[in-house]
């Protein structure tokens, strides 16, 4: 449990919901890698489901993870995974402290191991992305010793305008029943990363705060508990940059993964051209001043310490 996490009230996450998690999730996989689906060379495949070298993508929801995750999964050698459902859940376990560290690290492996079977690729490197883990990398780098970590960071602005268009976080969703991908229930209500003082505070201000919020709580917690580790370990990105310059973005990446296969580089920067840069500066044109001044309430002096200007 991290220093700032709220003793919470047990996540819910019971044995036989994490089954359905796992089953759900396994099956989700499937066809969610169609998209990314590339042959697998017969000579890449090993009997192990061992995880070595796993590659975990972090950032906050809707600030470029899902295009970085593609972009690494093209690499003929990884095994790309996007948000798995059970780690996703049992995450948030892990951050509140109602699973030991042991019960979670099983839990991890197992789990991987079952995508790795599930999808033939067993001796490929592991990876996937799953904005929660932003808050367990303590957790993760003492489980896998030897994984890496791609953090992506956006502008909050454009993130909060991205987000608050999606249904996770607004107050119209609550009580509707639906879920996300992990099994917390969309809408208003304060999420296990919301500080515990705030819980009340949460459920009170405007869909595009709450989003901001989320960008301050995630991107935060990666900052913070990246800098811990050695700087080999980790790589930082701008959104901006990747999409205003993907060759050098894809350049960096190859280089910090080792990639030495020139077919191995060749399918990353074709990956990383097709980002799309008009996705930048989006909020000059959707934030009205009272919606900026919600956001900036929320997200302000982190933009200024990551360089964003006004």
């Amino acid at each position: 449990m991290t220093s700032d996490s709220p003793l919470a009230p047990h996540s819910g996450l019971s044995t036989v919901k994490a089954a359905k998690l796992a089953a759900v999730g396994l099956l989700a996989d499937r066809k969610e890698r169609r998209e990314l689906e590339r042959p697998v060379e017969a000579g890449n495949r090993r009997l192990t489901l061992k995880v070595e070298r796993p590659i975990f993508i972090l950032g906050a929801p809707r600030s470029g993870t899902t295009f970085l995750g593609s972009c690494v999964g093209a690499l003929p050698d990884v095994s790309y995974h996007f948000e798995p459902r059970l780690t996703k859940a049992v995450a948030r376990c892990v951050y509140e402290g109602s699973w030991t560290p042991q019960r979670a690290a099983r839990y991890f492996r197992g789990y991987y191991g079952a995508l790795l079977a599930a999808s033939g690729h067993g001796g490929l490197r592991f990876a996937e992305k799953d904005p929660e883990n932003c808050f367990i990398v303590p957790f993760l780098t003492e489980v896998f010793p030897d994984a890496v970590f791609l953090h992506v960071y956006r502008d909050g602005r454009d993130v909060a305008v991205s987000h608050a268009e999606q249904p996770w976080l607004n107050a119209a969703s609550t009580g509707t029943g639906r879920s996300g991908r992990g099994g917390t229930p969309w809408g208003a209500a304060p999420r296990f990363w919301v500080e515990p003082e705030r819980r009340d505070e949460f459920t009170q201000v405007s869909d595009l705060g709450r989003s901001a919020w989320m960008w301050r709580r995630f991107t935060g917690s990666a900052l913070t508990q990246l800098a811990e580790l050695p700087a080999d370990r980790v790589r930082h990105l701008r959104y901006e940059d990747v999409v205003t310059r993907p060759a050098e973005a894809a350049e960096v990446v190859a280089d910090f993964l080792e990639v030495r296969d020139p077919a191995g580089r060749a399918a990353l920067h074709a990956r990383f051209a097709k980002a799309r840069p008009g996705s930048v500066g989006r909020w000059r044109q959707r934030l009205t001043e009272k919606d900026l001044a919600d956001v900036l309430a929320q997200a302000g002096p982190l933009l200024t310490e990551l360089g964003y200007p006004a």
